[in-house]
């Protein structure tokens, strides 16, 4: 199976506590993974992420100090099919949802494509937008009034 075009790989302070919330809660599955390099590389609906442990400095890249929370300035977009099971799933583990369950429409041109979305964070402080598509209908008025409002 080939790897999709962009594959982020979150570097993690401990990797069984991010297996088990992102297998256990999330509902990713384990690809493969090099347990003696603390890496594993996870898929859910054709999403995929790589988790690491930094172990050798030699091989760790980073572009400064890796403080707690990870990944600031990033969330990562995620599609799912459905958000209801995902949904439940997160309230139930106590995971932190740091945007509800909403349903939101953002214009795009003349047309408002719609999402249901929730921002989870992981354990090391990762936020993940995961939507589900709505599907899409026009601007009223064609976006008219909404290019006015530009420079």
């Amino acid at each position: 199976m080939p790897s999709p075009p962009l594959v982020p790989e979150l570097y993690v302070s401990e990797i069984g506590r991010s297996l088990c919330f992102y297998t256990a809660i999330l509902g990713f599955a384990v690809l493969y993974e090099r347990p003696e390099e603390r890496f594993a590389y996870l898929v859910r609906e054709g999403a995929a992420l790589m988790l690491e442990q930094p172990a050798d400095p030699a091989r760790t890249w980073l572009a400064g100090p890796l403080e707690p929370p990870y990944g600031r300035g990033i969330n990562l977009q995620i599609a799912a099919a459905d958000l209801g099971p995902l949904h439940d799933a997160v309230l139930a583990a106590g995971a932190p949802l740091l945007l509800p369950l909403e349903e939101r429409w953002y214009r795009r041109d003349s047309l408002l494509l719609g999402q249901r979305q929730l921002v989870v964070q992981d354990p090391d402080g990762y936020l993940l937008r995961f939507c589900q598509d709505l599907g899409s209908r026009p601007v009223p008025d064609g976006g008219r009034s909404a290019l006015a409002l530009l420079p």
